[in-house]
């Protein structure tokens, strides 16, 4: 339909607005227009009965009198000089008086309050006005008339109003119509078809919208539309590059892997050498190999990115933190890490299970890791609590805590690793699996006595 449109909705909208503010005047109009025929009568009336006066002793003939009153359209005529009311030209009144309208000093409410009755009024009364003189000497002037042809001629000209605002309305709509197509709509649509014919193929550089000459608010919107182009087909194109990169990294770690796996079983046949040089070298290589299938595993895990969605439930806390640290104490290879919880047997969480285990359990395995390669023996504490409707986990060890660098890069793929030889995948996959419950993952504090992080996600509600 052609109101869907902008430029039909505008064409609509400005034909409704011209309607209102042509009905908004029509009752002025019309009480003025009343008022203007009433004054006609009076001053018609007056001339009549100066014509009368005019004549010797004032004798007429009844016939010229009748045509008199004809011609002003009236039924009497009085006129008040001095005070004294005196009745000039008269003729048979077939019923009295059913209204008297005063015109000396009406307000506007009051004229328009008598256009309004004088429209809607059924019948032929006879109304009486009340007027000044404005011929001759100054006075009062009265006459009686019917209410019907003033009512009919109101009518006449309200549809001449009715008319000529439909008129006006159709006009102006239909020039506004054609400027907002040829100023607006126009330039609009422009922008789509560009917006268009990018989506269709957006890493073609020719598609790129070139900002026109036009208002400068479209202008400024064809520039912002061209920036965010551009940018989007660099990520593309960055994102393709990345892709075939990460491709070709997946496809060398999974087979580093499988080769590095050979590699270790074989190295633990060398730790049952005889050779004493042999065995202690074995634990070295042993332990490097480990690092690089680590690596290998942590690279084609990160590069997965059909991650499910989390499978949010409500459970006890307490459980899934023990299995953690029970795990984490157990693979502990040199038993300087103490592992404990803090956490109230009641106290429930909203996530899922799985994913909240992945992310403590890396927690707490880098905590045990930093605490290692420290050299002396430590602590790994996790405990929880429930405010302000969220969950709150915090994993803090008693560690060396982290250097200014790894600070800078902690989220921050292969980048972030602290101990060496690590990734910096841990802590991205766990901020991303927590981001994923509508929670963060943030560094509450670190420094030589050790470093806490704390898992913030939603309370059940």
């Amino acid at each position: 339909m052609a109101f869907n449109t902008l430029s039909g909705r505008f064409l609509g909208l400005t034909i409704v607005f011209v309607v209102i503010a042509e009905v908004l005047i029509f009752v002025p109009s019309v009480s003025r227009f009343r008022v203007d025929y009433l004054e006609t009568r009076l001053d018609l009336g007056q001339l009549a009965a100066l014509a009368l006066l005019a004549t010797p002793d004032e004798a007429v003939s009844d016939d010229l009198e009748q045509e008199l009153l004809q011609t002003a359209e009236v039924l009497n005529v009085a006129l008040q000089r001095d005070e004294v009311r005196e009745l000039v030209l008269s003729s048979a009144m077939p019923k009295s008086v059913d209204e008297t309208f005063d015109l000396r000093g009406a307000s506007a409410t009051t004229l328009m309050r008598g256009a309004v009755k004088t429209y809607f009024t059924s019948g032929n009364r006879i109304i009486r006005v009340i007027g000044t003189t404005r011929q001759g000497m100054e006075g009062g002037i009265e006459v009686t008339l019917y209410e019907a042809p003033l009512r009919a001629a109101m009518v006449d000209y309200g549809l001449r109003i009715l008319y000529l605002s439909l008129a006006i309305s159709v006009a102006t709509a239909a020039l506004l119509f054609f400027a907002v197509r040829r100023f607006i709509v126009r330039p609009i649509q422009r922008v789509i078809d560009h917006m268009t014919a990018y989506r269709d193929n957006p890493e073609d550089s020719s598609r790129i919208i070139q900002p026109g000459r036009g208002s400068r608010e479209l202008v400024e919107a064809e520039t912002a539309l061209r920036d965010m182009q551009l940018g989007l087909t660099g990520a593309l194109r960055q994102k393709e590059r990345l892709a075939a990169l990460g491709g070709a990294v997946a496809k060398i770690s999974h087979g580093l892997r499988n080769m590095l796996t050979t590699t270790q079983l074989l190295a633990d046949r060398i730790e049952s050498s005889s050779d004493p040089a042999v065995r202690r070298t074995a634990p070295k290589l042993v332990n490097s190999l480990a690092r690089a299938i680590s690596l290998c595993e942590r690279t084609l895990t990160f590069g997965k990115v059909d991650e499910p969605a989390p499978e949010i439930v409500v459970f006890p806390l307490a459980p899934l933190v023990g299995e953690v640290l029970e795990n984490e104490r157990e693979a502990s290879a040199t038993g300087r890490v103490a592992f404990r919880a803090e956490i109230a047997g009641r106290l429930a969480a909203r996530a899922d299970p799985d994913q909240l285990f992945r992310v403590l359990t890396n927690l707490v395995r880098n905590a045990a890791q930093a605490i290692e390669a420290s050299g002396r023996a430590g602590s790994v504490t996790v405990s929880a609590g429930e405010g302000d409707g969220r969950t709150r986990i915090r994993v803090a060890d008693t560690g060396p805590g982290l250097p200014p660098k790894a600070r800078e890069n902690l989220f921050r793929p292969f980048s972030g690793g602290v101990r060496q030889g690590g990734t910096g995948l841990g802590l991205v996959i766990a901020a991303e699996l927590v981001k994923g419950h509508g929670g963060s993952l943030p560094l509450d504090e670190t420094a030589q006595e050790g470093t806490t992080f704390v898992v913030d996600i939603p309370a059940p509600k």
